[in-house]
């Protein structure tokens, strides 16, 4: 139970550091540059620019129906989080408002260093709210319950949702300000990804060999590196093979493809992208590495 309730409360906390970033980001670079956003942010944008509604209540009072109507389709604990990241953003993007650094920032005479902050600080806030199990709420809420009840790809809806809220944008905002928003989106992606799937990226390997001992000692001896067989049913003659997955880092390629060639010319590699590994040699009891591969 202890270790449960201090997973929550770090859940909890990360969540809400998140929600600070991605508010300082909305109210630092954003407002005062006249950038749009998706989704409810991006209406908020919309309502206190026409209208000087503050966008911590604003955020709050859009969310209050679809925290609602979430209600029905998601499970306690990720309707829990939430509404404590809806009610984190909306603290925040008040909180910003009344501090001085607010003032402090001024980008408005280079659109492109804006668009860059927005999209690097507003990636790494989200991304730590969909790290920890959380969400922002707003679009978060719709996407997850076309998912659930109509089987509608969350990706596809979280963008179908920013594209109309952009379009409304317009209305406020001209072509120049837009295809600046628009890269900030793109960095924001990346930068959400990153964050949320680990900064540290390996690859990994399926080898199909009939040499598939020679190779495996091989990757031991030089590369140091565990490996795992798996047993394969070859799809033409039905015969059993074994495959070895191994996972290295980026640097490795160039030598483990070359120690596979020696061995098996004729040998399958399909080499995949592993956005973060856990683990003896990646995380912990990390090898030594030298200029060259030991001989």
């Amino acid at each position: 139970m202890k270790r449960i309730n201090k997973a929550t409360f770090i859940d909890l906390l990360m969540i809400a550091l998140g929600c600070a970033i991605y508010g300082i980001s909305l109210d630092m670079i954003s407002v005062p540059n006249k950038l749009a956003d998706g989704g409810l942010s991006g209406i908020s944008l919309i309502l206190r620019h026409f209208w000087g509604i503050n966008m911590g209540l604003s955020t709050l009072i859009l969310n209050i129906p679809l925290i609602l109507l979430g209600y029905r389709f998601m499970g306690k604990r990720l309707l829990a989080y939430t509404i404590w990241g809806t009610v984190s953003l909306s603290f925040f993007l008040w909180f910003w408002r009344s501090v001085p650094i607010i003032k402090q920032l001024d980008l408005e005479h280079d659109l492109f260093l804006s668009a860059i902050s927005a999209g690097v600080l507003s990636g790494i806030g989200l991304g730590l709210v969909f790290r920890y199990n959380g969400t922002s709420g707003g679009t978060d809420i719709i996407a997850r319950i076309c998912q659930i009840k109509f089987g509608i790809s969350s990706g596809k809806m979280l963008l179908f949702c920013d594209a109309v809220v952009l379009f409304a944008s317009l209305s406020y905002l001209d072509i120049k300000h837009m295809m600046y928003t628009l890269l900030a989106s793109f960095i924001l992606s990346r930068a959400m990804d990153t964050v949320q799937q680990g900064a540290y990226s390996a690859r990994g390997l399926l080898i199909i060999s009939d040499k598939y001992e020679q190779i495996g000692q091989m990757i031991d001896l030089k590369l140091e590196r565990g490996f795992t067989y798996f047993k394969a049913l070859g799809g033409y003659k039905q015969d059993e093979k074994r495959v070895i997955y191994v996972v290295v880092a980026p640097r490795e390629i160039p030598a483990i493809k070359q120690l596979i060639k020696q061995e098996d010319p004729n040998a399958f590699v399909s080499i995949l992208e592993v956005h973060e590994a856990l683990g003896e040699g990646f995380t912990y009891k990390q090898k030594r590495h030298h200029f060259f591969i030991r001989k």
